[in-house]
């Protein structure tokens, strides 16, 4: 019986055995590869050499900054909402996560054009803002319209991992704390901050991460007027000046980047799980 239970497990593990290899592995090794090649194959450091200048540091520091924007203006945005959901009755619970994730079912290239609507010169917005009197706002093609199609399209990226841990939080330890004469203000930092750390963590890392290497919001909220990281290896790849060895060289100093940044989260994670319980 083991030995059939055995063969079924690896049957079953197979397909996704497969699928990782296809679809992470292999694409690894070709990043890999690439930069460290020239384009007849030889080894060498040059591409990873030639992105250390000022072009590329600009490049990554734009991108670095926006992306840290909109993660926060995301947590500033889904915390207070995750906590609302998690103390709604259970059938306005999934209303309101229903509600959250409605945006993910929508095609991405229809929200951002969505945006770009509603922010050009002649948009929705500007259009409302004449016609009560107002002196119209540029928006489209700047830095801020980038960080608020961010914002838009990962939030819900941010609300949904807030909200599975406090939905799980005991109610009777903010009982408790209000008992002891906790005010608002502290059963918020001294018990549901510290035992939602995981959560913000998870969504932290799932906004930070499509956002510091998308490439398709930047391009039509920022108009071409700035480059981001995205922007650049996409170019390497499929614009005018294709450089496989350079795009590939960029991807890695970017996952680089972000396996660092979720170290350092996944290290505070696993810090406050084990300090971070309520202090009452």
């Amino acid at each position: 019986m083991s030995g059939k239970r055995s063969f079924w497990q690896r049957a079953a593990a197979a397909p996704h055995m497969v699928w990782s290899v296809l679809f992470i592995i292999a694409p690894l090794i070709f990043v890999l590869y690439y930069s460290f090649t020239d384009s007849q194959g030889n080894f060498t450091l040059d591409n990873i050499k030639s992105i250390f200048n000022q072009k590329y540091v600009v490049i990554f520091v734009n991108s670095v900054t926006l992306a840290v924007i909109a993660t926060l203006i995301c947590l500033v945005i889904a915390y207070p909402l995750a906590y609302i959901f998690s103390r709604m009755r259970e059938r306005w619970q999934k209303i309101a996560i229903l509600l959250t994730m409605l945006p993910l079912w929508m095609n991405f290239l229809i929200t951002t054009y969505s945006w770009m609507t509603l922010l050009e010169d002649t948009g929705v917005i500007n259009s409302i803002l004449k016609k009560i009197g107002l002196n119209p706002i540029h928006m489209i093609n700047t830095p801020g319209a980038v960080v608020v199609g961010m914002v838009f399209c990962f939030l819900p990226y941010m609300i949904l991992p807030i909200y599975s841990v406090m939905a799980g939080l005991d109610v009777q330890l903010i009982e408790a704390a209000a008992d002891l004469g906790c005010n608002s203000f502290k059963i918020l930092t001294k018990v549901i901050m510290p035992m939602s750390v995981s959560g913000v963590v998870s969504g932290i890392t799932m906004v930070f991460v499509p956002s510091i290497s998308t490439f398709f919001i930047s391009q039509k909220l920022g108009g071409g007027t700035f480059q981001l990281i995205g922007d650049t290896i996409e170019g390497y790849f499929t614009g005018t000046a294709i450089n496989y060895n350079v795009g590939a060289s960029l991807s890695l100093i970017l996952m680089i980047l972000i396996l660092i940044s979720m170290a350092i989260m996944n290290r505070y994670t696993d810090t406050e799980d084990t300090k971070g319980r309520p202090m009452l």
